[in-house]
């Protein structure tokens, strides 16, 4: 695999094509300091002003917006502390990053809980100072990209919770514009987790049903009496358990859209009743004899090759090529990294305040392990990833050490033996068979009917020892 690496690069370019660089603003009333951060970061290609005390600062950045400040912590007249919180109400999403010569554990934490990016004590290393300057000018760029990609993506598309700026994606979003209005059936293909639902619900939501159901099923978590059931209603007394006539749900999305997941695993007999709706738009409830008529538009998704389904004689070519009018391929997401900073930001942003937290950001050595990962979960993977990484934090900064070893790469025996090496090779061992558990439910989306087929046990086995263990089920997370 190509190596990948982060995007720091600080510079952006005007609208008359010129190219600007990141500008920066140094607070410090030491002259010294300030001549010599003028001559490191004017060599280093910044653009830099300088401020001696903190209301030159704030009447500067009244007038002008920076990428990033260096704030000294002691100051005459108000402290780095105090004028933290008016520096974040002037521009709250640019990066602060404090700089003293006594800095104490109480300062850090002070500072960091108002808002300041980093702590560098003097005297620092030139280097280590500059490496913590552009990871934070990485970050608020990046935050800025994506801000303005959802503000692009909203405007031009009406698309929500969907985040991708990559080529791949940005036809993909056209072409998605382009078919929504329509009647026409769709077949979205694409890896599991890599976003099919949130696909069809885009596509609905910029159709003239956007204002009727949209109604979703996955047509593989039942069996097929059940699922033919639930698709087309039945009467009283269609089977035993029929008590009362219930309707199906192409007729609660009538009108509007029927996301049918999965299509690939639908029986044969299944399939044949799905064409004639298609087909005739009609069908009759279980046990009925009465027709009814429908105008309902399908969206079907799969994660298999259905045109192999097809020639294995698993699938109905007749059906494969009602679905296959217009195709939504899916990349994964290993085929677009550049997509994975603004989806890290985006489920920052959600599970902080799902959670009642303040903002989190990612350090630079852990989007560098998020880069370089496969993700053969995809994006319901990434976004495990970072709700993990969020509930755990104490902190501001979610580094490494909180994602998933699988990851990272670092091993589970390392991992135990760092917090408690006295351990048994008894308590060793079952904690790696739990955290081997986790990690494959969390790849799965905690369907733990599907981590037990990976794992090739019974569903009985892995609930065994689910409970063994003292494993925690989580919710679902999002397609």
């Amino acid at each position: 695999m190509p190596e990948v690496d982060l995007p720091l690069n600080v510079s952006a370019t005007t609208s008359n094509g010129n190219t600007t660089i990141a500008s920066i603003l140094v607070i410090d009333d030491e002259a010294g300091i300030r001549d010599s951060l003028e001559v490191l970061l004017t060599l280093e290609g910044y653009s830099v002003k300088m401020a001696a005390d903190g209301e030159q600062g704030l009447r500067i950045l009244e007038l002008e917006n920076f990428d990033l400040v260096l704030l000294d912590l002691a100051l005459p007249g108000k402290s780095g502390l105090e004028l933290l919180p008016m520096i974040k109400d002037r521009q709250p999403e640019t990066p602060v990053i404090m700089i003293t010569a006594y800095g104490t554990v109480d300062n850090v934490v002070e500072a960091i809980r108002a808002g300041a990016e980093n702590f560098v004590q003097k005297p620092w290393d030139n280097e280590k100072l500059l490496a913590d300057m552009r990871s934070a000018i990485a970050r608020h760029k990046a935050e800025e990209e994506n801000l303005q990609l959802k503000r692009t993506l909203k405007q031009r598309y009406n698309f929500t919770n969907i985040v991708g700026k990559s080529e791949t994606m940005l036809r993909m979003f056209d072409l998605v514009a382009q078919v929504a209005p329509s009647r026409s059936t769709v077949l979205i293909q694409g890896e599991s987790g890599t976003g099919k639902e949130l696909i069809a619900k885009a596509i609905h939501a910029n159709s003239p049903r956007k204002d009727k159901p949209f109604v979703p099923i996955n047509t593989g978590a039942m069996p097929s009496e059940l699922l033919e059931s639930t698709l087309f209603g039945h009467v009283k007394g269609a089977f035993t358990s029929a008590i009362a006539s219930k309707k199906g749900l192409f007729e609660v999305a009538n009108g509007g859209t029927l996301f049918l997941d999965e299509i690939a695993t639908m029986g044969m007999d299944t399939q044949a009743k799905i064409l004639r709706v298609l087909q005739d738009r009609r069908f009759m409830h279980l046990g009925g004899i009465q027709e009814i008529q429908v105008d309902v538009r399908i969206i079907a998704a799969t994660n298999v090759d259905l045109r192999q389904a097809v020639r294995d004689g698993r699938f109905r070519e007749d059906l494969f090529y009602r679905l296959n009018v217009i195709t939504v391929d899916l990349p994964p997401l290993r085929a677009r990294r550049e997509d994975i900073p603004p989806l890290v930001q985006h489920f920052l942003e959600f599970y902080c305040n799902e959670n009642g937290l303040p903002p989190r950001k990612l350090s630079t050595d852990a989007m560098r392990a998020l880069m370089d990962y496969e993700w053969p979960g995809n994006v319901r993977e990434l976004e495990n990833c970072i709700e993990r990484g969020v509930v755990l934090s104490s902190g501001p900064m979610i580094g490494s050490d909180l994602l998933p070893g699988h990851i990272t790469g670092r091993s589970f025996q390392d991992a135990l033996l760092e917090h408690n090496p006295n351990a048994s090779l008894f308590d060793i061992l079952e904690d790696i068979e739990r955290r081997i558990i986790v990690e494959k439910l969390e790849r799965c989306n905690w369907n733990q009917t599907d981590a037990a087929e990976q794992f090739r046990i019974p569903l009985s086995t892995l609930n065994q020892k689910i409970k063994r263990l003292n494993i925690e089920i989580r919710k679902r997370g999002r397609e």
